[in-house]
């Protein structure tokens, strides 16, 4: 490294499960030829960065790239840390580069930029890699990326060009907001997978309907059925199979089920391929229980539950919704919305612009409520759309809503959102559970009633740009989820903040900033008054970071 820029710097790392330390020296890499050096501007603190410290090398984003990439070039990259490689976390950041290799094309020096973390084209064998997973982050000064992995095989940049309008904490929190943006904009599959892995499974005496049609529309490479049934009521030659039990895991992108059984249903699930749709035809009968559903599953596999009371296996396609956005009328119901994700669920209702959309905030924390109606009751307000702030444990949550977003990882949670959901409603998973979550729900909902249960992980590049321009035009100020401030002395205190969900919003960190600690913005006039008096209405902006910056 250059005379101007360290050779070492202070950096948060996860040095094993449950373990973050603030590592006082930790080397700034040698730039090769076709990196770049990013110079950090802020990096959000997410709930994600618990998961990860709590997994560490069992975390499906930590280990080891399978693909995408020279294998042997990539060993070579500085800050790839997969398995059990101490890592630097913080996938939120804005940063500027300072200094690129002579072989970069694509960046220049100079540019300021966001980091969109998911680096979907390197996979690994339960996800994919990801900056600040298995590469390392922005909670450090400076960060070494390497061109080869952020830019895409399109062509696409993960390193977004912004302006330098916006305060550095605004455009950090675009990666979170971006995330809440996909939950809405996901495009979902509403046919069989062309060219897909097809099983079909018929209990003994059901009837067998609409299964030509749905190959006809969008044809297998291959069938798979277990149970009676012929080629001509498929539409297509297939394999048989005795059991279920002997078929391989994760293996199938559609399973249709001719049956009520709720222990077959059960195991069926496992057997879901990422992507993959399970649906159940019941034939005028009904499933005889719960079902436990693997609800890490439909959060990171992208798995979901389909079906229809008939017998006509093509209807349950029929009632997908081509994305999962709000539509006119909505009755929301947001559970966990008192925390910093539940917040940025409710300002996105708030000003989502549907016409006749009302929403209940849920929470069980009545302090943090407060604090959300503070922020929320007015944006809200202005965009006309009715909101209640409600305590679950005293105000038990009636039946009938359209859509119910899940915050908090709570397995008997996503199960009141199936119960409280009204015929037709969106049940959007968006807490992360761990994969191997089991969650007991109630799957008549989904096949009679028409309840579709959805979930997303991360966010791309597109809802990362929509976010980027809401917040470059004015629509949408991403500081009205901000709750904190820290430096790299203040991680641990931020991350533990987070894990046991005493924050009220969103935490940023400035880390250039060595010696700061965890400081609330409601704490600032007391303890760091000239920033504090550069906020505007409690709120943070430009002039109030700059006033912090300036204290360093």
């Amino acid at each position: 490294m250059t005379a101007q820029f360290p050779t070492t710097q202070p950096a948060v790392q996860i040095v094993g499960p449950d373990q973050v330390v603030v590592n006082p020296a930790l080397p700034v890499p040698e730039l090769g030829p076709t990196q770049l050096l990013l110079q950090v501007e802020a990096c959000g603190i997410c709930f994600s960065d618990t998961k990860l410290m709590h997994a560490f090398a069992s975390h499906p984003r930590k280990s080891e790239v399978l693909s995408g990439i020279d294998l042997g070039e990539l060993a070579r990259i500085p800050g790839y840390r997969p398995g059990t490689e101490p890592v630097v976390p913080g996938h939120e950041p804005v940063a500027r580069i300072v200094a690129v290799g002579e072989a970069v094309t694509r960046h220049t020096v100079g540019e300021r930029v966001l980091v969109q973390t998911d680096y979907r084209h390197l996979p690994t064998a339960g996800s994919n890699a990801a900056f600040g997973y298995n590469f390392d982050g922005a909670l450090q000064p400076y960060v070494v990326v390497d061109e080869r992995v952020v830019v895409t095989p399109s062509g696409e940049r993960f390193l977004i060009p912004v302006g330098e309008g916006p305060s550095g904490s605004a455009v950090a929190l675009i990666e979170p907001w971006a995330c809440v943006e996909a939950a809405y904009a996901w495009g979902e599959r509403q046919s069989l997978l062309p060219g897909g892995r097809l099983l079909v499974v018929v209990s003994d005496g059901r009837e067998v309907a609409g299964l030509a049609d749905l190959v006809a529309a969008a044809a297998p490479s291959a069938v798979t059925v277990v149970g009676a049934t012929d080629a001509a009521t498929v539409g297509a030659a297939f394999n048989t199979a005795d059991k279920v039990e002997w078929l391989t895991e994760h293996a199938f992108d559609d399973i249709v089920y001719f049956g009520s059984d709720a222990s077959a249903i059960a195991k069926l699930g496992p057997l879901l391929a990422p992507g993959g749709l399970l649906n159940l035809v019941l034939g005028g009968a009904r499933i005889d229980g719960p079902v436990a559903v693997d609800v890490g599953r439909l959060h990171y596999d992208l798995i979901r539950y389909v079906g229809t009371p008939g017998t006509d296996a093509a209807a349950s396609y029929a009632h997908i919704p081509a994305k999962c956005e709000l539509r006119p009328g909505e009755r929301v119901a947001i559970i966990g919305a008192a925390g910093p994700m539940g917040l940025m669920h409710t300002v996105r209702t708030a000003i989502s612009g549907v016409a006749g959309v009302s929403m209940d905030a849920v929470d069980v924390d009545d302090s943090r409520l407060a604090h959300l109606a503070e922020v929320v009751a007015p944006v809200a307000a202005e965009h006309g759309v009715p909101t209640r702030f409600l305590n679950s444990r005293t105000e038990p949550l009636a039946s009938g809503y359209s859509y119910v977003a899940v915050m908090v990882p709570v397995p008997a949670l996503i199960a009141q959102a199936v119960e409280v959901a009204g015929d037709g409603a969106i049940v959007n998973a968006f807490a992360g559970f761990a994969v191997g979550t089991l969650a007991d729900l109630d799957l008549n909902a989904v096949a009679e009633r028409g309840v579709y249960l959805v979930g997303t992980s991360g966010s791309r590049i597109e809802d990362m740009v929509a976010v980027l321009d809401r917040l470059e035009s004015g629509a949408l100020d991403t500081n009205v989820s901000l709750w904190a401030v820290s430096g790299i002395a203040g991680v641990p205190a931020a991350i533990e903040s987070v894990r046991d969900r005493t924050s009220g919003g969103k935490i940023m960190v400035y880390p250039q900033l060595r010696d700061l600690g965890l400081v609330r913005l409601d704490e600032l006039a007391d303890r760091l008054p000239a920033v504090a008096a550069a906020m505007v209405d409690g709120r943070w902006t430009r002039q109030a970071e700059d006033a912090l910056l300036a204290t360093s």
